[in-house]
Formats: structure tokens, C-alpha cells, sequence
């Protein structure tokens, strides 16, 4: 529906065959390369212009960009993995708290022991939400920086390597910590014997179970999980970051959109009249008006890098949080309306340009809805529960004991004394854990290995994802050839308005050579006479129609 949109627009607005003229090089570029004195001819423009080889000017500092982005990269990392810590370590330390009942002898859990997992993930996501916005700000001025260094000589080439280098960026920065949640968070978990830490516990799934033993003591187990209870695990972790870091970003990007503009406004006017001494009085509204922020030429950039990013979250994780888009249309409802105050109050009037389209927006937005595709079908694969439980059923017929069948036994005895599973591990003697694994009864060379039906469970996870793509491929070549990108109506326009345009200038053809023919003069172009024009007329139409 877009593009059809943009066809539309297109051709409203007069640029269905508009090509951009050669751009000038930008003022800061001829700027730094004001005392070069090698010029080059340029063959489109016929001027002489200042000229360094790529070798000296665009390579060294290339290499400088893509050296400085991978590490800004490590960094967004090293903060998901400093986050990840934090709920490894908050979430041990609220499981072992419990009170001991001495009356009945058993452990008594109390609302934080209960929601430990929830509790931690919203503070998790709450400190990677205030991570992300942090260095969003310094990733904005260091790429703006390292583009600057690449003297770029066009301002379109310089947007699109401005864009690459942000949308990266803010792409590892928004999304790792979700993509590590979805897809890595519980599976390397191993069994609960393999880590002796208290304080640092497994990042699994579903972690803080309450089990009831057979004397009726209740027991948290954040090591060795249990068949009562299990709650939500990565899914529900997953929408509860998605939640919080979606809507924060966008209430934090409407309050700066709308409070630095006006900040800015009353400074320069205070500063001014400060200055000047002037009456304040009877201003006129164009001195008024000075002091209005400038729509400098990447002002609009910022715009665009906000709706991807929000059409990522929308797109790429929405089978994990299906409120996300009611989420994104609030929001842009709310974003139309300020950004018209903001354009019109807050900023002076931008300089328009002629444009066929969104340029390398266009890519961007094509790829993630590429990329969602795949990053959906995992998540519904390996993530949720949807696949195993319909394995389950179609291997049982029903789902009666499905909860048995995802968890494992483990050999409390095994367990050394650092490890505590909530009981004493002598009057303990299996506990289970969320994995396809061997008992401890099994032959000696298969305990505590995947079993047979992990890997037939993982066979179908794997069919389900090639299945699910080629299906939405399918749809969607189909939906492009029902719905094309331009609208029947207006191709029909558009091939009227080029038929108009040919009748005219064979018209005019025609009006010449009558003219030239009457006055007696020999000209090189053939003259038509009129009837040979009535006929030509149609074969122009019937060749447009072809």
C-alpha cells in the first residue's frame, strides 16, 4: 500500500520521470579543500573542482570509520552482557532469601520470592532502556564525527553514509538485547550440577518454580526446577523488554522532539534581547522569528532513523509482543500532531527539495520486513511453545502430561554442598530441570544427554521454520501480483498523459513543416501533410497500448 501511495504522490507531484541533476559538492567540502591546488575537471558540470585521490582522502578515513563502528558495536554489546549480569545476580539473590516458619518447619515464600523472574526482567529492561539511550546519544555525534572525516562530496553522499553507519548502530544498540532473550537466553543452560555460584545463577527460562515436596515443604528451586510450576519463561521476558524499551524510547523522543526546540527558542531570545537591549514589547514576527532553530539537511534524517527503528520492533518481534503495533499507531498519532507544532513553531521554514522517493530508506525498511520474516518463524519455533506442544499432541493425540515431557531429572546426590536446592540433598533424591536430557538411570554413556526426541523435536522446529517462510514468500509474491505498485487508474493516467504529450509535438511538427513548406524553403526534416497525420495518430496510440 505504500508504494502505491507513493506512485500516487509521485506523479501528483510531476516526478514520474524526475531524475536528480548532478549535486554540487557540499559547502563544508569544498571548505576543507580550499588550499588543495590539484584540480579536476568534472565532465558533468564542466567545472574545475578541488581534487585528492581516494587513496588519501576517503580510504584512510574509511578504514578509520568501520575500525571505530566495530568497536562502538563491542561496546552495545559489552552493555547487554553488564545487563545480563545484573539478572543472573539480582535473580539469585531474591531466590535464596526465604523465611523459615520454625511452628511448621518449612520455608515460606513471600511476593518477592514469588515474581523474582518478573520482577527482575522489568528492572533489567528498565536499566537497558536507560544503557540504550545513553549511547545513542554519543553513537549520534561520534558517526556524525567519523562522516564528516570521510569528506563526503555530495550531501546524498553523505546521508548515506551517515544512515549506515546510525542504522547499524542503533540496530545492535535497540535490538541485541532482545535478539539474545529470543534466541540464545536458556540453551546452554546444562544441568543444574555445572555451576557452584550462589550468587550468580543459570540464565534460563522460567527460572523460580515452587514445588511441593512429598512432606508438603514448599521450596524455591533457581538451580533444579520442578513439575508444579513453571512461569512464563523467555516469551514472556521477551514481550516484557519489548514493552518497556518500545515505549520508553518513544516517550523519551517525543519529550526531547518537543522540549529541546523550545528550549533552544527561549535561550536565543533571552540572549538576544540581553544583548541588544531592546523593547521586548513590539517585536515584529519576522525578528521574532530569528530566533527559530534552523532545519539544518540532517534534521530530517533523525525522523526517518525513529519510524525505522519503531517499524523494527513492530515488525521483527511481534509474534512475541502482539501489542506492539497498537503501540506504534499511538504513538505516530501522537507523533504527526507534534511534529506539525514542532516544524511550525519551533523550527524556521526548511528549504524544499525535489525528490522521487524516501532514497535508501526504502532498502532499509525492505530488509527488516525480510528480516522479520525469519526472526518470527524462529521465535514461534524456538521460543514459544507453539511447536512442541503441537508435536507433542500429534504424537499422543492429546497434551495430557506435555509438562513432564520438557523436563529432566537430575541426581540431587550428585550435587555438590555449594549447590542448594532448597531442601537437604540427603532426603532429596531427583529434581527436575526444563531440558530433553538422559536420567541419571540411563546407560552409563547417554546420562544427562539429549534424547531421541530432542532431536526429532528440533527436526520439526527446523521444517516448521523453512515451511513458514516459503509460505509467507508465497503470500507475498502473490500479494504484489494482485495489488501492483501502481494503481490500474493511474497507469492509465499516466499513459493518457504521454499520448497527450506525443499528439502535441507531432502537432507542432506538422505546424512547422506546413510553415516551412509554405514559405518555399528546403529544410532536412520530412514534412507530413495532414492526412498522413490522422493516420499517424492512432498507430502512436495503438504502439502505447502494446
Amino acid at each position: 500500500m505504500w508504494k502505491r501511495y507513493s506512485a500516487r504522490i509521485t506523479y501528483r507531484w510531476d516526478l514520474s520521470n524526475f531524475d536528480a541533476v548532478e549535486e554540487y559538492p557540499r559547502p563544508e567540502y569544498l571548505a576543507r579543500l580550499s588550499n588543495v591546488s590539484t584540480k579536476k575537471l568534472n565532465v558533468i558540470t564542466r567545472m574545475y573542482e578541488p581534487y585528492i585521490p581516494f587513496w588519501r582522502r576517503q580510504l584512510p578515513y574509511t578504514i578509520l570509520s568501520v575500525s571505530v563502528v566495530l568497536l562502538l558495536i563491542m561496546v552495545a554489546l559489552g552493555a547487554v552482557m553488564s545487563v545480563i549480569v545484573y539478572r543472573g545476580s539480582i535473580r539469585g539473590a531474591l531466590s535464596i532469601k526465604r523465611s523459615y516458619d520454625t511452628t511448621k518447619g518449612t520455608f515460606e515464600l513471600g511476593f518477592i520470592q514469588k515474581y523474582s523472574s518478573i520482577i527482575t526482567a522489568s528492572t533489567a529492561a528498565a536499566l537497558n532502556l536507560i544503557l540504550i539511550l545513553i549511547l545513542n546519544q554519543i553513537y549520534s555525534r561520534i558517526a556524525y564525527y567519523l562522516t564528516e572525516l570521510e569528506m563526503p562530496r555530495t550531501q546524498t553522499e553523505f546521508d548515506n553514509s551517515l544512515t549506515l553507519k546510525m542504522f547499524v548502530l542503533q540496530f545492535i544498540n535497540y535490538y541485541s538485547s532482545l535478539l539474545y532473550i529470543a534466541f540464545f537466553k536458556g540453551r546452554f543452560i546444562g544441568t543444574p550440577g555445572e555451576f557452584d555460584d550462589e550468587s550468580l545463577t543459570q540464565e534460563e527460562c522460567g527460572t523460580g518454580v515452587q514445588r511441593t515436596h512429598g512432606d508438603g515443604n514448599p521450596g524455591i528451586y533457581f538451580k533444579c526446577l520442578s513439575l508444579t510450576h513453571i512461569t512464563g519463561g523467555c516469551l514472556l521476558e521477551l514481550a516484557i523488554q519489548l514493552a518497556i524499551i518500545m515505549v520508553g524510547k518513544q516517550a523519551f523522543n517525543a519529550l526531547m522532539e518537543m522540549g529541546t526546540p523550545v528550549f533552544k527558542r527561549f535561550w536565543k531570545r533571552w540572549r538576544y534581547r540581553k544583548e541588544d537591549s531592546i523593547e521586548t514589547m513590539n517585536v515584529p514576527q519576522w525578528e521574532d522569528d530569528y530566533v527559530l532553530a534552523n532545519w539544518g539537511p540532517t534534521s530530517l534524517f533523525y525522523e526517518y532513523l525513529e519510524m525505522v527503528i519503531q517499524f523494527g520492533f513492530v515488525t521483527i518481534f511481534v509474534s512475541a509482543f502482539p501489542l506492539a503495533p497498537l503501540f506504534a499507531l499511538i504513538n505516530n498519532i501522537f507523533e504527526i500532531r507534534l511534529d506539525a507544532r514542532k516544524m511550525i513553531l519551533a523550527f524556521k521554514r526548511p528549504v524544499a527539495q525535489r525528490v522521487k522517493n524516501i532514497g535508501i530508506w526504502y532498502r532499509i525498511l525492505d530488509s527488516i520486513g525480510k528480516l522479520s520474516v525469519i526472526t518470527n518463524a524462529l521465535i514461534i519455533a524456538f521460543t514459544t511453545e507453539f511447536v512442541p506442544r503441537m508435536f507433542y499432541y500429534m504424537e499422543n493425540g492429546s497434551l495430557y502430561h506435555y509438562t513432564n515431557s520438557t523436563l529432566s531429572f537430575f541426581n540431587a546426590k550428585e550435587a555438590n554442598h555449594h549447590l542448594k536446592l532448597g531442601v537437604d540433598n540427603s532426603t532429596l533424591t531427583n529434581c527436575v530441570y526444563g531440558d530433553y536430557r538422559e536420567p541419571p538411570w540411563a546407560e552409563q554413556s547417554r546420562i544427562y544427554k539429549p534424547t531421541a526426541y530432542y532431536w526429532r523435536l528440533l527436526a520439526v522446529r527446523l521444517a516448521f521454520v523453512v515451511i513458514f517462510e516459503n509460505v509467507i514468500a508465497s503470500l507475498t509474491s502473490l500479494m504484489r501480483w494482485v495489488i501492483p505498485d501502481v494503481p490500474q487508474q493511474l497507469r492509465q493516467q499516466m499513459r493518457q498523459h504521454a499520448y497527450l504529450t506525443n499528439e502535441l509535438i507531432i502537432q507542432q511538427e506538422y505546424k512547422r513543416a506546413k510553415e516551412l513548406r509554405s514559405a518555399g524553403k528546403q529544410h532536412s526534416v520530412v514534412t507530413i501533410d495532414e492526412p498522413q497525420l490522422t493516420k499517424r495518430i492512432p498507430s502512436a496510440k495503438d504502439h502505447i497500448d502494446m
